[in-house]
């Protein structure tokens, strides 16, 4: 006899330390809760599948009217979205660069990895790169860095924006947000 949805649930909380909601909507069909249990057994830790099962996933098959779906026959199979999740959890790649990995991945089938290499999505994450970023953005705009150096922190989040614009927004943000701090304290 196949484990019960209620049972399945309180299971999900138990064993992947999921939140109640987290368990009560994967496991609202068999098809879905299979579905994250294999992207788990894949290697993504449990709370970031569940993230993008119920984020991602869901709002791509709703926006294609494809709302609950055997997913063993999704575009994305589970394996692969534990890898575009490792990506992510390695830091190969950032959040925002994740979501638009993923819709190419759900239109062509092809893996995270494929996608990053062929397109050169990996996150910049060297610090001498990011620094002479940084060293352009603040010579650029020495008003912003002066209205933060008086008091007016708020321009800090432009700077931000500015160095990942730079970096076409490939910049590991909390580097970019440590080092940007650091030469503007200095």
């Amino acid at each position: 006899m196949p484990e019960l949805p209620e049972s399945r649930r309180r299971r999900f909380v138990e064993q992947y330390a999921l939140p109640e909601y987290d368990a009560g909507q994967l496991t609202q069909s068999l098809a879905l809760a299979d579905y994250f249990e294999s992207t788990v057994a894949a290697g993504a830790p449990a709370k970031l599948a569940s993230n993008w099962i119920m984020g991602e996933l869901a709002r791509k098959l709703k926006e294609v009217d494809r709302t609950d779906i055997a997913f063993g026959a999704s575009p994305v199979p589970a394996a692969r979205l534990a890898g575009l999740i490792a990506l992510v959890a390695r830091g190969t790649i950032s959040g925002p660069i994740a979501k638009d990995v993923f819709e190419k991945m759900f239109a062509t089938g092809r893996s995270a990895d494929e996608i990053v290499a062929h397109e050169g999505l990996t996150q910049i994450d060297d610090e001498s790169q990011i620094v002479g970023m940084i060293a352009d953005v603040l010579s650029r705009n020495a008003d912003a860095v002066a209205q933060y150096r008086g008091g007016k922190t708020a321009t800090f989040g432009f700077l931000v924006g500015q160095v990942m614009k730079a970096a076409a927004g490939k910049a590991n943000p909390k580097r970019v947000n440590e080092l940007l701090k650091r030469s503007l304290e200095t």
